[in-house]
């Protein structure tokens, strides 16, 4: 335990460092460029590579130590810094800002790389976890592991703008560059007690998909999980691209960033409440409640356009949200064996993770030429005004209102499920805890 939270430290500084840096550069370019389309290439390359390359980055965690994983992809992300400071100090601010030019691209690509390659840590950390932890105590130990994440979307969210606005974009990449050397450092200075993994027979691709499903289609239900939570990633991608829009409606824009800072909190008290309770006997059944309570938020959080209630609703989403992250790491770690849990926590990383983006790239047209024209009408009024009263953002409520409904469906449809009965009963059968093959 000592071992883990060492890394968990560690992973925190890589975290918030990572998560500095590219939320710098988005508010950058858009201040610079005043350009909606290259902040949303950005931003959808991010969310691209991610998904891409998380089977890639599973296998690699599978087949080497822990501790080599997260030093490597420490390294790699430290040049990539390295080589974006040194861009912005050997060109002129004029030439690197202008989007229409390769050399923007080629530093929002590098900063985009070293990004991407630190999201590797948080896959080897799940199978750390695994290793370090005994199995009745992993609830709670991924419960941390969601706290550390809440505190670092809570630092970031703040201090990036701040960064940006006082500092500069210069002076943001440097310290970056010296909090990312700084976890590299204290990395290698980590003892994790692992053994080398052992070679597997057969061919050995890079990218590893058919051990992942094998090792997926090996537990009874454990693909209907992956595909659930594929499914209500579809349904927060709504959530997650109409949030903004809507708050923008409620707050000015200064408040609104207050409002974001203070309802992230909820990251972490969801992170601490299951760090100190764990999530019961069953977490497929606390998942599964979770989602009971998220869709129910998503219809009624906007039913008024009341600045309290969206603030209280914000602040419980974002608590519910870790809960049900630790639920389903927590599953994954006790039924996967220990030498494929990389590949399978790879794989459904960038099932799960496409889903998002997908979902708000749809409802944007949707809700901006359908839903929302519908309700500022005299018959979506007369339709629905009962339920939403009245407001300037009564269209982007019916979209929430509507993706809360089909959350509610889909999980009382799993409660229902035989996949469900059988993944419960898969989980039961494997022992609480007792030693992991890889441990030294």
């Amino acid at each position: 335990m000592r071992a883990f939270r060492k890394v968990l430290a560690n992973t925190l500084v890589a975290n918030v460092t990572s998560s500095y840096l590219w939320f710098a550069l988005t508010f950058w370019a858009y201040l610079e460029t005043k350009s909606v389309l290259a902040t949303s290439i950005i931003g959808g390359s991010f969310m691209l590579l991610i998904a891409v390359c998380g089977t890639l980055f599973g296998t690699i965690v599978d087949r080497h130590r822990k501790k080599q994983v997260m030093a490597a992809s420490s390294t790699v992300t430290f040049v990539t810094y390295l080589v974006a400071g040194a861009m912005f100090l050997a060109f002129p601010a004029s030439t690197l800002v202008d989007w229409n030019g390769p050399l923007f691209w080629v530093f929002a690509g590098v900063i985009l790389i070293g990004s991407v390659v630190e999201s590797m840590r948080n896959i080897a950390l799940s199978t750390t976890v695994t290793l370090l932890v005994p199995g009745d105590e992993r609830a709670k130990a991924n419960g941390l592991v969601g706290t550390v994440q809440g505190v670092a979307f809570m630092v970031t969210s703040v201090f990036s703008g701040l960064s940006v606005g006082l500092v500069g974009m210069g002076w943001t990449v440097a310290i970056a560059i010296a909090l990312t050397g700084l976890a590299l450092a204290h990395i290698l200075t980590i003892e994790i007690p692992e053994r080398e993994p052992e070679v597997e027979e057969g061919p050995r691709r890079a990218v590893d998909f058919a051990s992942a499903w094998s090792a997926i289609r090996a537990v009874p239900g454990l693909l209907a999980l992956i595909i659930f939570s594929t499914f209500n990633n579809l349904v927060g991608g709504v959530y997650m691209a109409l949030m903004d829009p809507y708050g923008l409606t409620l707050f000015s824009v200064e408040v609104w960033g207050i409002v974001l800072g203070v309802t992230s909190v909820g990251f972490i008290v969801g992170g601490g409440l299951v760090a100190k309770f764990g999530l019961g006997s069953s977490p497929l059944r606390t998942l599964l409640l979770v989602n009971v309570g998220v869709a129910i938020l998503g219809m009624t959080f906007t039913i008024r356009e009341w600045w309290w209630l969206y603030a209280a609703g914000m602040l419980v989403f974002m608590s519910l949200i870790p809960m049900a992250e630790a639920a389903e790491q927590t599953i994954f770690q006790r039924v996967v064996p220990f030498a494929k849990q990389g590949r399978v926590f790879g794989f459904a990383q960038s099932v799960e993770v496409a889903a998002s983006p997908i979902s708000a790239f749809l409802i944007g047209p949707i809700a901006q030429y359908g839903l929302i024209p519908y309700m500022r009408s005299e018959a979506g009024q007369d339709r629905f005004g009962w339920l939403l009263g009245a407001g300037e953002a009564r269209g982007i409520a019916l979209v929430f209102v509507i993706a809360g409904l089909i959350a509610l469906i889909a999980v009382l449809i799993a409660f229902a499920s035989r996949p469900y009965r059988t993944l419960s009963a898969a989980y039961a059968r494997e022992p609480a805890s007792g030693a992991v093959a890889g441990v030294a």
